[in-house]
């Protein structure tokens, strides 16, 4: 049982107390200009008319300790799904997937680190050396197409220096954490004007917060990661810049999240891996081609190899040979190996001082293409009692997926007045795929195979119109309409559904779906003092989903834990009500304060699976999904920070953050609590040394990242509510050294 030592009052009345204490007197620094570069055209943050939170290398610092999913708390109304050891799939405004490996990889937010697509397998965004994280809320069809209905995610890592730079950190703690890393950069010996590199590399690994009672272990649900990146830039005259970005990311962390019993304790006998080995390389040419407008071109290829097994059961022989199980034997696994190649090219033409139209109005246009190639082989291994496989039963699905998107583009900022623009864009994408799988299933004297394939094309458009007035130099109001939209997909394995369904209600014809749209209407504020102390943004939108794509969790077999499968298909209607505030203020020249607040009202209007799967007692809980929040929207969500600086190398910060309980899915109305984490970190600099003691979750909060609603317990399956608690009490210290 988690104690609560503070009350959520006490909690954040501590916070306001330390924020009083720090402020003392003294001139307050101001707000350095925010340059967004996630954009066709580099724009400073007070010119964007979009909803946007933009992170700095010293802002990423002082939050988190390794991997974005921990950044998440700092940006309203982005939320992330726990189904595995790292978070690969977000959700912006309540739009998102939920889990991986069901479905082709057709992401709602778009994911790019350092221009390699990472979309749907955001594991690999680990943080050390990273410079910039900006996350675009709303859609970005102009921006990034079919993989950014929700928004958009760009981390950027630091880039080569004029100065010779090297740092090295290392990190011990709680939970066996030891992380290593260093960077090294600057200009290249005999060519300091004309190229510089940078290089960098950090290990991390921790336990994983579990302990398997059944093989005496603590690290079933390792950490094990390594982020390795070399960058160059060559600017081969004053009109051309080439920046190339290698890297390879490599995670090889234990599976073994989930127990019976909610806790941290686990009993599987078989526990799995989480694992991804990413090779990846951008390219980047900017240069003026003409006197009128300049030239971007962006190649990425990224290759990964992906592993995800677990253990189905969650228990091993002694566990479930107990009388309230019914002395049963229960034994099964679930082992995915995953193979993903994607290259991207883009090109983009932009206008110049001397080439705008009418010699006002700036111009983007461009064209993009994406080579997708994806394999995944599952094989699922069970024996029981009797339930389902009396006998060892094996299940294989096979799938090849391979998709080509061609997209042509363009965007144009018109200046209407001295205070008033217009930018208007527009983006037309096409979408060839093709899918063929194979499902098999065999026991002692059974066998069975079913092939499917198909080749649909998608042709999908998206844009947006807005308007900004800046009533001064330091306040913008903003009106902005946009379309997003995102590729339809297939539902991997769903013929192990179609022999299990009585009455054949799933069949073939579900096995794809259509692609979704969402219209999104958004006005906005952003502000600041005159003196630059302090910063503040506000928006309010209202987002239609038409053709919504809503996966549904159903078990086709009790008795059966690997036939927990996940259908997607399309609702007809969905809609986000809501509003995003934050605020930076540099109240002394020693405190900082910060915080930002999400507020959502979801709503699911229109499903018309609901109406064909009635009586289905695996799709029960469906019948009150009409009308219903999304999954994983909490109604609030919220941070408040204060950075504190002495003068003479010490400093502190204390940050609370929250989520208000959410959905966990849509196939049953199970919820999470509603939390609040307190961390803390405080530290001394010297000239080139530091020293960092850090805390996450200082109370030791209890709260879940993710939540499944099945039949796991023999002898009878009854559906009960299975979470995956986020990590407990973490602490360690930080030793960094530069030169």
């Amino acid at each position: 049982m988690t104690m609560r030592l503070l009350t959520r009052r006490d909690r954040l009345a501590a916070l306001a107390v330390v924020a009083v204490l720090a402020a003392t007197p003294g001139d307050a620094a101001p707000i350095e200009e925010i340059t967004v570069t996630s954009q066709l055209r580099e724009q400073t943050l007070q010119d964007l008319p979009v909803s946007i939170t933009s992170l700095d290398a010293e802002a990423i610092d002082r939050a988190t300790v390794q991997h974005f999913e921990e950044l998440t708390r700092l940006v309203p109304n982005l939320n992330w799904s726990g189904e595995g050891s790292r978070a690969r799939y977000f959700q912006l405004r309540g739009t998102g997937e939920l889990e991986q490996y069901e479905g082709a990889p057709n992401p709602s937010v778009g994911f790019i680190v350092d221009d390699i697509d990472f979309s749907g397998i955001g594991g690999a965004a680990t943080l050390f050396d990273m410079q910039t994280a900006e996350v675009l809320r709303g859609p970005q069809g102009t921006r990034y197409g079919a993989n950014a209905l929700a928004g958009l995610v760009y981390l950027r890592s630091a880039d080569p220096g004029p100065e010779p730079e090297v740092w090295l950190e290392a990190s011990g703690g709680n939970d066996d954490t030891l992380a290593l890393g260093g960077a090294a950069g600057g200009p290249m010996a005999g060519l300091e004007d004309r190229l510089a590199f940078r290089v960098s590399a950090h290990y991390y690994r921790s336990n994983g917060f579990r302990n398997n009672r059944f093989l005496n272990s603590d690290d079933t649900y390792e950490r094990d990661e390594f982020t390795g990146r070399l960058k160059l830039r060559w600017t081969p005259n004053d009109d051309w810049q080439i920046d190339f970005t290698g890297l390879f990311i490599q995670l090889d962390n234990g599976y073994d999240a989930f127990a019976i019993n909610n806790g941290f304790d686990t009993f599987s006998d078989k526990p799995g891996r989480d694992a991804q080995e990413t090779v990846g390389a951008s390219l980047r040419i900017r240069g003026d081609i003409a006197p009128s407008f300049s030239l971007i071109s962006i190649t990425s290829v990224a290759d990964s190899d992906i592993e995800f097994s677990f253990d189905s059961d969650w228990g091993n022989d002694d566990f479930w040979d107990q009388p309230q199980f019914g002395n049963s034997r229960y034994d099964y696994t679930s082992d995915t190996e995953r193979q993903r190649t994607t290259v991207t090219q883009e090109f983009r033409l932009l206008s110049t001082s001397a080439g705008r139209l009418a010699g006002r109005a700036d111009w983007v246009l461009g064209a993009f293409l994406l080579g997708l190639d994806e394999d995944n082989d599952r094989i699922d291994l069970g024996v029981d009692s009797g339930f389902f496989c009396p006998d060892p039963c094996a299940t294989t699905v096979r799938s090849a997926y391979d998709a080509t998107s061609v997209a042509l583009f363009g965007q144009l900022d018109v200046p209407l007045s001295a205070r008033l623009a217009l930018t208007t864009g527009l983006r037309w994408e096409q979408r060839d795929a093709d899918y063929a799988e194979t499902f098999g299933f065999s026991t002692v004297g059974f066998g069975i195979t079913v092939d499917n394939e198909f080749s649909p094309t998608d042709r999908m458009w998206g844009g947006e119109a807005a308007l900004r007035f800046f009533l001064s130099d330091a306040t913008q109001i903003y009106g902005r309409i946009a379309r997003g939209y995102k590729a339809g997909g297939f539902n991997v394995g769903l013929a192990r559904a179609e022999l299990g369904t009585p009455g054949a209600v799933l069949g073939p014809q579900d096995i794809p779906f259509e692609p979704e749209y969402l219209w999104s209407y958004e006005t906005g504020l952003r502000f600041g003092s005159s003196d630059g102390r302090w910063l503040a943004d506000l928006a309010l939108f209202y987002q239609d989903r038409d053709d919504m794509q809503v996966r549904i969790p159903f078990q086709v077999q009790p008795g059966d834990p690997n036939t927990f499968l996940f259908l997607t298909a399309n609702a007809a209607e969905g809609r986000t009500l809501g509003a995003e505030a934050s605020l930076r203020w540099s109240a002394t020249e020693r405190l900082a304060l910060e915080g930002s607040v999400g507020l959502l009202n979801t709503e699911v209007r229109k499903f018309s699976l609901i109406d064909r799967v009635a009586g289905l007692p695996a799709f029960d809980g469906l019948q009150g999904l009409i009308g219903r929040d999304f999954a994983h929207a909490p109604e609030y969500s919220f941070s408040v920070a204060a950075d504190w600086q002495s003068g003479n190398g010490w400093f502190a910060r204390a940050e609370i953050w929250g989520r208000d309980r959410f959905y966990f899915d849509y196939g049953h109305d199970e919820r999470s609590r509603a939390y609040e984490i307190v961390n803390l970190r405080i530290g001394k600099e010297w000239e080139r040394w530091s020293v960092t003691a850090w805390a996450r979750n200082l109370f030791d909060e209890e709260y879940a990242v993710r939540g499944f609603f099945f039949g796991n317990e023999p002898p009878n399956f009854p559906n009960k509510l299975y979470v995956r608690l986020g990590d407990p009490r973490h602490y360690g210290i930080t030793i960094r050294y530069r030169m």
